[in-house]
């Protein structure tokens, strides 16, 4: 203790205070940055069941998108710390699974703008966009009942099958065309849209459930279009079927 502290039993009680005033107000100054910084790069969500419906919604359409870029964003943005995933889904952040989705990413994103080559690269994803999808619902309802859980997965499915479905659909409308821009921008606009449905599903899960929604809706409404459309592209490229004339017989 100094010695300016021990002349008087007044001074000495005042000098206490303030030296514990000034190591408490150090100790602030320190862990402030820490709790700053935390606070600016981690997203916390409440994982209450209506919170991760919505996650799930969002997601499970942006895997019928482009599954993935969302497997990949939702992995960086947990390895960065920037937000906080359901525990069911911590193994996206290892660095594996974002190295893997990372190079499928980049693989899709050239194999999907080939005319031609895109209607067999998406017909074949049905098998892997689908399944993921429930993959992820079904992880990230860990902290539900077993009922919810296998609910969640299942309306996971349905939703990715109903996004791939109308991608599929809308890819073999723009692939017999002679130019290759529009399927390059059709294809571009899956990318940027499951990236940012992804992104916002972690920061307003409500915001990118609604929007999900919506789209989901537009489908069904255009769903008979797109069949009346798919038949008329049928019935074009299908080859017009061949009539034989029979030689009339002779007069005798």
């Amino acid at each position: 203790m100094p010695d300016a502290c021990q002349h008087h039993n007044g001074a000495y009680r005042a000098c206490i205070v303030n030296s514990d005033v000034r190591a408490l107000q150090l100790s602030l100054k320190s862990a402030a940055p820490s709790r700053a910084v935390a606070g600016c790069r981690i997203r916390t969500m409440p994982f209450t069941p209506s919170t991760i419906a919505a996650l799930v919604i969002a997601a499970s359409f942006a895997a019928g998108l482009n599954v993935y870029a969302t497997v990949l964003t939702l992995g960086l943005l947990a390895h960065a710390h920037w937000v906080v995933l359901p525990p069911g889904l911590d193994a996206l952040s290892d660095w594996w699974i974002i190295g893997a989705s990372g190079t499928l990413f980049a693989a899709e994103f050239i194999a999907d703008k080939i005319p031609g080559f895109d209607l067999l690269w998406n017909a074949l994803h049905t098998f892997i966009r689908v399944p993921v999808a429930a993959l992820l619902a079904y992880r990230a309802t860990t902290q539900l009942s077993p009922g919810m859980q296998v609910l969640a997965t299942a309306a996971g499915a349905a939703i990715a099958l109903a996004a791939h479905g109308s991608k599929t659909a809308a890819r073999a409308l723009v692939t017999p065309s002679p130019e290759p821009v529009s399927n390059i921008a059709l294809s571009s606009s899956e990318d940027v849209a499951a990236i940012g449905i992804t992104w916002l599903a972690t920061q307003h899960p409500w915001a990118a459930a609604g929007i999900t929604i919506a789209l989901l809706v537009a489908t069904l409404l255009m769903a008979r279009w797109v069949v009346k459309a798919l038949r008329g592209l049928w019935r074009r490229l299908r080859p017009a079927p061949t009539t034989q004339i029979t030689p009339g017989l002779r007069a005798g």
